[in-house]
């Protein structure tokens, strides 16, 4: 089973250059002790959470620090960008990486960005199937023409073509019930994770996805990679204790942003919102710890990845080591050294 970290936030109070010192060296531990992969994400204009814009050059700097560590998007944002250029880009940075890249794509649930760059997120959906579609077909080397509505052209073969054949690993971030069965039909890997959603929920929806891969009759197997917190500590007293501000927290934070797109096109049944918002907004820490995060000594974290590894019938897990960048930065990477030296391991 894969096991990979996220990076996403910026630690509070920190300046982009500390902010990318700290990103580089857990990336360095990553690498020497072992774990499988790093996934980047991509948040625009909030100077409070990230520095992390341009996932895509961060990978190429990551490529070129290391040797064996694979790197991934999660997610790239395809609708905001024209997808030759993605093309291009992710096609170069395989090479560059010497085919360690892994290509997550979504569309955000968030419509800040799309706000500030003028793309109406009520075409997000559209936009992100079209830009899908091109990427595919660019990635073939052959000349080719588009004619859709968002993006029209007749283009010769797109250079280079991914190192990695037919093209790198494509896994769709899915957040709501009615997008599980798109990348079911496309034939692509998905990221689930565990905020509106629970573990719990994921069941029912995974099926779905399942579903439509079988019966668009693709070849292989539907893979599944769960994004989920994971904290370790000596005992499970301390482990709860030293993440339950940080884990609440980040739920109420998430609330707000989920009530942030109430009524907008493109941001799915607005009941369905404020009945997330709302469970968001009222969830206790023991019920964050049953439904929504793993957290404990090597043991409890091995158990309990395992148990839910095999319940969803999960590829791989994605660790948020310090959701909210809020922990000291000693016990995110003791939570790194406990996942790479005890918990992998043992998950086999």
């Amino acid at each position: 089973m894969h096991v990979g970290i996220f990076l996403e936030e910026a630690r509070p109070g920190s300046t982009a250059v500390t902010a990318f010192q700290d990103k580089f060296d857990t990336i360095e531990a990553a690498e020497a002790w072992g774990l499988d992969g790093v996934w980047l994400g991509e948040i625009h204009f909030n100077v409070a959470r990230s520095v992390l814009s341009s996932p895509l050059v961060l990978a190429g700097a990551i490529a070129g620090r290391t040797r064996r560590l694979r790197i991934g998007t999660a997610v790239h944002l395809l609708p905001l960008n024209h997808p030759l250029r993605i093309a291009e880009d992710v096609a170069t940075l395989d090479h560059v990486s010497g085919g360690r890249f892994d290509f997550g794509v979504g569309r955000s649930g968030s419509p800040r960005a799309y706000d500030v760059l003028g793309v109406p997120y009520g075409e997000s959906q559209a936009r992100f199937a079209e830009a899908m579609d091109v990427i595919r077909q660019a990635w073939k080397g052959e000349a080719f023409s588009y004619e859709g509505e968002y993006f029209r052209f007749k283009t010769g073969p797109v250079t280079p073509t991914p190192l990695q054949r037919p093209h790198p690993p494509i896994r769709m971030a899915v957040n709501t019930p009615e997008s599980f069965v798109i990348p079911g039909q496309l034939g692509i890997g998905i990221f689930v994770g565990v905020r509106a959603l629970d573990v719990f929920d994921l069941k029912n929806y995974l099926r779905s996805y399942r579903d439509a891969w079988r019966e668009a009759g693709h070849a292989g197997s539907p893979t599944v990679y769960l994004r989920i917190p994971v904290y370790a500590a000596p005992t499970e007293r301390e482990a709860r204790q030293e993440c339950e501000a940080a884990l609440l927290a980040f739920c109420a934070r998430q609330a707000e942003i989920t009530r942030l797109g109430l009524g907008r096109p493109g941001t799915g049944a607005a009941e369905r919102k404020t009945f997330w918002a709302d469970r968001l907004a009222s969830i206790d820490y023991d019920e964050i710890l049953r439904t929504r995060a793993v957290v404990g000594p090597a043991k409890l974290i091995t158990e309990r990845l395992r148990t839910i590894r095999d319940d969803l019938g999960l590829d791989g897990v994605v660790a948020e080591l310090d959701r909210g960048c809020s922990l000291p930065p000693d016990k995110v990477k003791r939570s790194l050294r406990v996942l790479t030296h005890e918990v992998m391991p043992a998950l086999g």
